[in-house]
């Protein structure tokens, strides 16, 4: 198995679990609350790790009381801690989360007041410890040194682009796999994964998931494949997204062909949406 780096964020979501997503200014009564360790890079890391993985989380852990939700969580899980930089001040990110049963959706409301992790930071780590760093497609303006020390190192990588972020589609020819989200896509202006892709024609694989549908994925040669997802009962779709992303790494450190990789990312998504929680076994 594969030594796998993660770069970007952790947060504590607070998730209320409703029987139906409330209309504007009503009050409802909560069916459920947890408090759990989030974010994208963490929670991509906690399902790699399951998967046999050796992972370490590259990101900001503030000194405050609720960075031990994160701390706990993810020495449970077995990832490595060492490369994370710890500031005495500031708040860990909170995510208000609204998780409907009606539907299995989400809604997410993020506060987030705490510096993003760093070029220096990351310039201090020895990269040659890793078989495969993917990052968080966040802080564009520290994501591109970043990438570039990658490449130079001929570590192989990948970057998620969940959100507009100014500039960043300068960078999409730098990862080896680019990671993108329905809503990133829709913000572009396509309603159709293939039409996305064919534009962007990519000289390395790229994803888009589209929840229900499943994913694609565009070759270097700009073959644009399909792999629907199965019908479940969507349970919690909360970090569905990241989960895609771990079963994509996985499969390319385990070197599948394109067509497997989809397939598998797909499965493991969907069989995530199937349950609570970020549990795949």
């Amino acid at each position: 198995m594969a030594r796998i780096l993660a770069v970007g964020i952790a947060t504590v979501d607070i998730v209320n679990t409703l029987a139906s997503y409330p209309p504007e200014d009503a009050e409802v009564r909560v069916l459920a609350q947890r408090r759990v360790r989030g974010g994208n890079a963490t929670n991509t890391l906690v399902i790699l790790s399951q998967l046999g993985h050796t992972c370490s989380w590259a990101g900001v852990l503030p000194r405050e009381p609720d960075s031990q939700i994160v701390t706990e969580d993810l020495e449970r899980h077995q990832v490595d801690l060492a490369p994370v930089h710890r500031p005495l001040a500031g708040k860990l990110p909170t995510s208000y989360i609204a998780l409907s049963t009606d539907t299995g959706s989400r809604t997410i409301m993020h506060y987030r007041d705490l510096p993003e992790y760093d070029f220096p930071s990351f310039d201090q780590l020895h990269l040659d410890d890793y078989d495969w760093i993917h990052f968080e497609g966040r802080h564009v303006a520290a994501l591109g040194p970043m990438l570039k020390k990658v490449r130079q190192a001929g570590i192989p990588c990948s970057v998620e682009v969940e959100k507009p972020r100014e500039g960043i589609e300068a960078l999409f020819g730098l990862p080896d796999v680019l990671l993108f989200s329905r809503s990133y896509v829709q913000h572009c202006g396509h309603e159709h994964p293939p039409d996305f892709l064919r534009l962007l024609s990519p000289s390395r694989p790229a994803f888009v998931t589209w929840g229900e549908a499943g994913a694609w994925c565009a070759s270097s040669q700009n073959e644009i494949l399909h792999q629907p997802a199965p019908r479940i009962t969507v349970v919690d779709s909360l970090g569905a997204g990241d989960v895609f992303n771990a079963g994509v790494i996985h499969a390319m450190t385990q070197e599948l062909p394109l067509k497997g990789v989809l397939a598998h990312a797909v499965h493991l998504a969907s069989g995530k949406c199937a349950r609570q929680g970020l549990w795949i076994a």
